[in-house]
């Protein structure tokens, strides 16, 4: 991973915005038991449904603009609906298929080509049309729909837990993908903050949804528009909160601070979470924040807000079963057998506990002939010249962010343990037979405490290195970023044998340990990545006195080659880069690499 950025910092140099949340999944089927149904081959059947008949949005006279959740959800029955999405390579396009699951049987049914061009969701999934009380249309447009975007059941006997992920990946390199919805579920169709919001004058609203034709006779959606009455208020932030006024004389005697000190400093170690999503500076007044869909930021691995990452839009709330009103409750269901074998990757798995063995390994150390993890590196992206954040004149640095991610079929687990007194710990990689024991470890190095703001805590050293490459492929300059807190940032490929949906330490904030800790545990499971950003001095590139012209970034996963794992020869990659510009002033135009454009 790259190392974290302080607070704030690094929202420059994450990937570029994506106008949809989407989601990722295969889920098991699920097969009624009525005759012939186990049979029969299950089909779901998709439904648009709205959670409430009217909703109240707030714009926000400071930052206008109104974000349209109008609480409308897709949802699915007699079985999940799965999508699978992946390319070959990146000289290949993005192809999507239906999957079908019935019992042990699964089948596939290629839809259109060019339907999906990334990986972040359906587009023009969804139409919404809105009129004002003069019956005069003000709005139409399209929306992009991630099934893996935040859901709940609509039925009490619903499998309790969905087995697809939790949202759409957005790392533009990403390989492979599975979106869903689970059977007797139901996903969000509004795009959470990956939309952007609209203009609307304060007042009242009808808004239409439907699923647009398209994908109506794709899937045999029923063409039933949602009707919601949508009431915009304009509000300052400025203004008091509703409680704050009623508490009157209290307000005064501190408790708007004490509500507004939470408001600020309960994202504070997050590195910038409350900036992007409008609290912050106003909140600390007592001021009413902008109102945030209640779901955790989302890197596409799971629930995260990572400090060097940047701040990823949370999915729309949930839905409650209980919304659906129709006694489904009857009917009786069984679940299809599961599994995660050869040529079936179903979100079965699950990822080793979090806490590492309680003491450091004895014995022998040994590497046995059990499957290793394959680390690969990503090209860079989110390519761009700073300053960095150094009050120099005339510096300039080439920032970046960097990907290695973990191709199978084993996770990467390693260890650290303390000596009393030492301010190193020793690493160790552990290695699993098939049904998960641990069969085998080596040592592979140290972690180092990190105590820097922003950072604070245990790094694994010799994980990666990121080196600038002249026109011939020799190094110019290297940075200095060479240990890293090991976390599952990114879905990179969801559909490789053995990919775990569900991955644990997301989360840098419980993954890699604290100051006092004797023992940390850091995994990279199979189909994730850990993404970090250099855009600090140090970890981005000193170009201020290299000449214009051509340069490659080599992002080189597993350097010194002290990690075991299954091939060495795909720990390399790298993304051109044409440097232009003055000393203080540089450029930098970054080529698409094959069919991903951008930086």
């Amino acid at each position: 991973m790259m190392t974290r950025s302080p607070q704030g910092r690094t929202n420059r140099f994450i990937r570029p915005s994506i106008a949809v949340a989407a989601a990722v999944a295969v889920t098991a089927g699920v097969v009624a038991a009525a005759p012939g149904a186990r049979t029969a081959q299950p089909k779901p059947k998709l439904s648009l449904i709205a959670a409430s008949t009217s909703v109240t949005l707030d714009s926000w006279k400071e930052d206008p603009g109104v974000y349209l959740d109008l609480g409308t959800y897709l949802t699915s029955e007699n079985g999940a609906f799965e999508l699978k999405v992946t390319r070959k390579s990146y000289k290949d396009p993005v192809t999507v298929s239906q999957v079908f699951r019935n019992g042990k049987k699964t089948t596939t049914k290629a839809l259109p080509a060019g339907l999906v061009k990334d990986f972040s969701g359906l587009p023009d999934f969804a139409q919404v049309q809105l009129t004002d009380a003069a019956g005069k249309t003000v709005l139409k447009q399209t929306e992009a729909f991630c099934p893996n975007n935040a859901s709940g059941r609509v039925r009490p006997d619903a499998p309790a837990n969905s087995k697809y992920p939790q949202s759409c990946p957005v790392n533009p390199f990403t390989l492979g993908s599975v979106w869903g919805v689970e059977n007797g579920w139901a996903s969000n169709t509004y795009a959470g903050y990956y939309s952007k919001p609209v203009q609307l004058a304060a007042g009242t609203y009808t808004a239409k949804i439907d699923v647009t034709k398209k994908y109506r006779d794709l899937f045999g959606i029923a063409s039933k528009p949602q009707k919601v009455k949508v009431v915009v208020r304009e509000r300052s932030w400025e203004e008091p909160t509703p409680a704050a006024a009623e508490r009157g004389a209290a307000a005064n005697q501190g408790h708007t601070g004490h509500q507004g000190h939470t408001a600020s400093q309960g994202h504070e170690g997050h590195g910038g979470q409350a900036a992007a999503s409008g609290h912050g500076a106003h909140a600390a007044h007592g001021a009413p924040a902008r109102t945030e869909a209640p779901a955790g930021r989302t890197t596409g691995a799971g629930a995260t807000f990572n400090v060097g990452h940047g701040p990823y839009p949370p999915a729309p709330p949930a839905l409650p079963w209980a919304l659906k009103k129709e006694s489904l409750q009857r009917q009786s269901f069984a679940a299809a057998t599961v599994g995660d074998r050869a040529g079936q990757t179903d979100g079965s798995r699950r990822a080793p506990g979090v806490a590492p063995n309680a003491k450091r390994p004895t014995g022998k150390a040994s590497v046995p002939a059990v499957p290793k993890p394959d680390l690969r590196s990503l090209p860079a992206y989110g390519i761009t010249v700073s300053d960095g954040y150094e009050e120099v004149p005339g510096k300039d640095y080439l920032a970046f962010s960097a990907n290695v991610w973990n191709a199978g079929p084993a996770k990467l687990v390693v260890d650290g343990f303390r000596s009393p007194g030492k301010k190193l710990m020793d690493a160790y990689q552990y290695f699993y037979d098939a049904k998960g024991k641990q069969v085998g470890y080596t040592p592979t190095g140290t972690m180092e405490w990190d105590p820097r703001p922003g950072h604070e805590h245990w790094h694994f050293t010799d994980f990666a290195s990121y080196r600038l490459l002249k026109a011939d492929k020799k190094e110019t300059v290297r940075s200095g970023k060479e240990a890293f807190c090991l976390a599952n940032t990114d879905a990179v490929d969801y559909t490789v044998k053995n990919a775990n949906w569900h991955p644990g330490n997301t989360d840098l904030s419980t993954a890699c340990g604290q100051e006092n800790s004797i023992s940390v545990r850091e995994v990279l499971d199979v189909g994730s990545g850990d993404t970090y950003t250099q855009d600090l001095p140090g970890q981005s590139f000193d170009i201020t006195n290299l000449p214009n012209g051509t340069y490659y970034i080599q992002v080189l996963a597993n350097p010194e080659n002290r990690l075991k794992e299954t091939n060495h020869k795909n720990n390399s990659a790298l993304r051109k880069v044409v440097l232009g510009g003055k000393k203080g002033a540089r450029t930098v135009k970054v080529p698409a690499h094959d069919l991903v454009k951008g930086n």
